[in-house]
């Protein structure tokens, strides 16, 4: 990894450029640690002169991922340890993006607790960051079941019938943001919407950023149970289509 990132700062002017990485976390005490070792050495490695954070955002978890966290704090100085109620994950990466932008971060990078996705992709997505305004994981060849899939390729259809864009993959867990776009739209996004990720993918399509799509790794969940079933998901896809209709309104408004 090492070779790779100082490959990474002579290729890019700025290597002071601090990243907050964003990962919510509910009810993941299977998984939490070895997600805290793998990301951490990544933001170690894009320190921003000790501006950068590993952020975990504990969403009012029922089991002792809270207590876990803090524990793995005592020897990170740049593990960052949130603790909020129950909103969901769209909510809580929202929330994430907040407290980001309030701490003054270049780059804002997201992904999740559930183990499914690969730090060492994310070299790629950095080096290109100064040309792009958000560079996404597309799960090509993703194992974590036929119904996601389906899912994924619904959510590509509704998108384009109630916005008029295309994505590649709008919900992906692993996202690198440049922070005065992210800045500049995050306003369209309504306070504690449950898509907030798909909602931004399909911002920064309709605004023209310049946005790049990447293949990444996307591995079975590692550990734990999943908290979404077929049922949430028809459920969420009920209400997606009514919120989208309105919502495409005031994004075109802006």
């Amino acid at each position: 990894m090492e070779k790779v990132i100082e490959e990474s700062c002579e290729k890019n002017s700025n290597c002071d450029d601090s990243l907050y990485i964003i990962i919510p976390a509910y009810n993941e005490r299977d998984n939490i640690r070895t997600v805290v070792e793998e990301w951490y050495p990544i933001v170690e490695a894009h320190s921003g002169n000790g501006a950068s954070r590993l952020v975990i955002i504990d969403d009012g978890s029922k089991d002792d991922t809270l207590a876990i966290l803090r524990s793995l704090t005592e020897d990170r100085p740049l593990l960052e340890v949130v603790a909020k109620a129950n909103g969901g994950h769209g909510a809580t990466v929202l929330y994430g993006y907040h407290l980001a932008l309030n701490k003054g971060a270049d780059y804002v990078f997201q992904t999740d607790s559930d183990g499914q996705t690969r730090p060492a992709e994310f070299e790629q997505f950095w080096r290109l960051r100064q040309e792009n305004d958000m560079v996404i994981g597309w799960r090509k060849g993703r194992e974590d079941g036929c119904s996601r899939v389906i899912v994924t390729k619904v959510l590509k259809l509704v998108i384009r019938l109630c916005f008029g864009v295309s994505v590649a993959d709008a919900n992906t867990p692993f996202r690198l943001i440049k922070v005065p776009t992210l800045r500049k739209y995050i306003g369209l996004i309504p306070e504690n919407y449950h898509l907030s990720n798909v909602l931004l993918a399909v911002i920064f399509s309709k605004k023209c950023c310049a946005v790049t799509y990447l293949p990444i790794t996307f591995r079975p969940r590692q550990g734990g149970i999943n908290s979404i079933n077929i049922r949430r998901i028809i459920g969420i896809g009920w209400r997606a289509i009514k919120d989208f209709s309105q919502i495409a309104k005031v994004i075109s408004s802006k």
